[in-house]
């Protein structure tokens, strides 16, 4: 059995703590030892890098891009929208996110084509579709009467939307029946759907009170899209497990979060593009009068919760700004509340605690997957840290990065 040494970097370990210098050892797809002066078969070169635990993304949409738009995906051929997803995963991929959690968009024929070797990409946890009432931010209804092309219902990808205790029901159990690792919920409205308000709850506590109680049942969490405090309110009342965008948060919300033990992804990199979301005539009216004005609200709601001690794991909702934008969430973290290292413990072992995957990911110790980002320079400076990513492991075997060129084509077969 080759043992992999990763020799002569400084481990970030994942726990919060300030980089040290040790040697990370590699077995089997296991971190076998961190420790100096190990030894090794094969020696990775790490001198004058960094070494970090696989990065996590909490809340993606590895099936969307950028500059998709309701007319572009109306006129095209219905398939095509999963040819463009290998390049999303190797976007991600190559920022050092080896796991994520799909919020939406992606089905579970893609985490099996991922975990089959037959795409590579980081692993990933699938909600399928988001639980949205009628009216609600994932109802298609258009103002025209038409449907909208998005998330259209296809097999093992149902309809989002539901009513009632026992729709919601029924809906809890058709998406976990289609695959469904985590239950998306939408418990207020958004800005990308044309008929509703962000700020008003959306579903009533008695219907998220039976989501929630329904998953539990089939052994999974809820991850709630919530903009206004009573949806983050009704929310975390009814037990989900994360808050997702959070925008309005306030201190009574905060505290109650903090409580409950209720974690935040508070997805700052999708305002990266608000000011040209207001103006993109590719829009309906109603979608862009949402933004305009909006500016980021979104940063003093991570303030507060930082402050308030609310569990924070780092999400993007990209493609809302694009595939590749997502290390933008450190710095914006960085900016907003959180020190560097705590911006960093939010993408690792904070995340992985979220997703329920601390037992096997999120630092670089012994027994864990040895899922290994290298990065050159300071580890903290956020701004150019996309630019510094040398090589990125994923279960010990090389996926991304400059020196993948000879072996990405084989890492497929060989990545689990």
């Amino acid at each position: 059995m080759t043992r992999i040494l990763f020799a002569g970097g400084s481990v970030f370990d994942g726990t919060g703590a300030d980089p040290a210098p040790a040697d990370v050892v590699v077995e089997d797809g296991r971190i076998v030892e961190v420790a100096p002066g190990l030894d090794g078969d094969e020696v990775v070169d790490c001198s004058g890098t960094t070494l970090l635990p696989g990065l996590f993304d909490c809340h993606v949409h590895l099936a969307a891009r950028y500059d998709d738009d309701e007319l572009s995906v109306a006129h095209r051929p219905f398939s095509y929208g999963f040819f463009l997803i290998p390049e999303n995963l190797r976007i991600t991929l190559a920022l050092g996110i080896t796991t994520v959690r799909d919020a939406g968009g992606a089905d579970a024929g893609l985490r099996r084509a991922i975990e089959d070797g037959v795409l590579v990409g980081p692993r990933v946890q699938v909600a399928i579709t988001m639980l949205s009432q009628t009216g609600g931010h994932n109802d298609p209804w258009l103002p025209s009467g038409a449907v909208s092309p998005d998330w259209l219902p296809y097999p093992g990808f149902p309809s989002g939307v539901c009513d009632g205790v026992e729709g919601v029901r029924t809906k809890v159990r058709e998406v976990v029946r289609a695959g469904a690792d985590v239950i998306k919920i939408a418990s207020s409205g958004g800005f990308f759907s044309p008929a509703d308000d962000p700020s008003h709850p959306h579903f009533t506590q008695d219907e998220l009170d039976e989501i929630v109680r329904t998953a539990a049942d089939l052994g999974r969490w809820v991850m709630a899209h919530a903009h206004g405090t009573v949806g983050i309110e009704r929310a975390v009342r009814a037990g989900v497990r994360s808050i997702e965008h959070g925008t309005y948060l306030d201190e009574r919300t905060a505290a109650m979060m903090v409580e409950r033990g209720t974690w935040l992804v508070p997805t700052l990199t999708a305002g990266d593009t608000t000011e040209t979301l207001a103006s993109d005539p590719k829009l309906a009216p109603e979608i862009r009068a949402k933004f305009a004005g909006l500016g980021r609200p979104e940063f003093d709601a991570m303030r507060l919760a930082a402050e308030a001690g609310v569990k924070v794991a780092m999400g993007t909702d990209c493609p809302v700004a694009p595939h590749g934008w997502n290390l933008n969430e450190l710095r914006h973290m960085a900016a907003n509340g959180f020190t560097p290292q705590q911006a960093l413990h939010a993408a690792t072992l904070s995340a992985a605690e979220l997703m329920g995957l601390e037992r096997e990911l999120g630092s670089l110790e012994a027994g864990k997957r040895a899922d290994v980002v290298v990065v050159e320079g300071d580890p903290f400076a956020f701004d150019d840290l996309k630019d510094r990513i040398r090589e990125v492991w994923k279960d010990g075997v090389r996926v991304a990065g400059r020196a993948a060129d000879a072996e990405g084509r084989d890492a497929g077969r060989a990545a689990r």
